[in-house]
């Protein structure tokens, strides 16, 4: 269980700056802090695994967070994943926030073999 918690919370952390970047030019830690309701302590440990992996690097003047391009290239398939999810569950019949909060506990959990099955759903 502890390498599936580890992966989702490292999949939350590179969507939520994906998502932040894509509405701010400047993204920090504070920010995704805020925008998971984590603890300070938390995120620095959590961004700090992030670039350790090579998934992003932090500017040490302005502690501003930018992507590797492996680390891009991670949130980009992981947030294609939740809205591939979320609209494969809208057109089963969802409503829109009851798909966007499953799609985001599935998106961690499901093969790559039923992404495709997902994403065939929802082209037909």
């Amino acid at each position: 269980m502890a390498i599936k918690r580890t992966r989702e919370s490292e999949e939350m952390y590179l969507e939520t700056i994906l998502l932040l970047h894509r509405e701010h030019a400047n993204v920090r830690a504070v920010d995704v802090g805020e925008e998971l309701g984590y603890a300070k302590s938390s995120v620095s440990r959590g961004v700090n695994l992030l670039k350790d992996k090579g998934y992003i690097e932090i500017d040490p003047a302005t502690g501003n967070i930018t992507f590797t391009e492996t680390g891009k290239k991670k949130a980009e398939g992981i947030y294609d994943r939740h809205r591939i999810l979320t609209a494969a569950l809208i057109k089963m019949g969802a409503e829109e926030h009851v798909a966007e909060e499953n799609a985001c506990r599935i998106e961690h959990v499901v093969s790559d073999e039923m992404m495709e099955v997902f994403k065939k759903f929802i082209e037909v």
